[in-house]
């Protein structure tokens, strides 16, 4: 950051009275401007005792297959933010039944939130930002085609949590 965005005059880092940390604090109206962590929300959608997964059309990782989710927007819950990213990404519909796991991924400042939802009917195909879509079994996935490492992390945590009778939300970090 180079320029306040309340004034416009030069910022510089700082650790602001009563802070910890630096911060981007303006030379002139004295605003400081956080940064903070993003919310990426996702989905694991349920039919039946498949899930529907997406061939990525964008970088990173285009032409890899992962739930649909996406940066939560201003203004919207994060559950929203989750169902909205399945229809952009795979034009679903769901209704979303619970959070699953919020995954820490401190070393690219993010957060993702994963819920659970039912696909809502059939009607279903890629967004502008998926190749493709399609309903897979555990055993059909494509394990080793996997966009993230969080990606990965929550289908397991999923699968293992259904083989075992849970309805737990998982707490995780993914670290480098």
């Amino acid at each position: 950051m180079n320029f306040c965005s309340s004034c416009g005059a030069g910022v510089a880092l700082a650790i602001p009275d009563g802070d910890n940390r630096e911060r981007y604090v303006c030379s002139d109206c004295n605003t400081i401007h956080y940064s903070n962590p993003n919310i990426v929300a996702g989905c694991i959608v349920e039919h039946g005792d498949r899930l529907l997964m997406c061939k990525r059309g964008i970088e990173p990782r285009r032409g890899y297959w992962t739930m649909p989710a996406g940066f939560m927007e201003n203004g919207e819950t994060v559950a929203a933010a989750a169902a909205r990213e399945t229809l952009e990404e795979a034009n679903a519909r769901v209704e979303i039944d619970r959070l699953l796991g919020v995954y820490s991924i401190p070393h690219i400042s993010q957060v993702h939130m994963m819920f659970r939802g039912t696909l809502l009917n059939e009607d279903f195909g890629p967004g502008e930002e998926s190749l493709e879509c399609a309903l897979y079994t555990e055993d059909e996935i494509p394990w080793d085609d996997l966009s993230f490492r969080v990606t990965t992390l929550s289908l397991r945590h999923y699968y293992e949590d259904k083989k075992a009778g849970r309805t737990q939300t998982r707490i995780d970090q993914i670290v480098i």
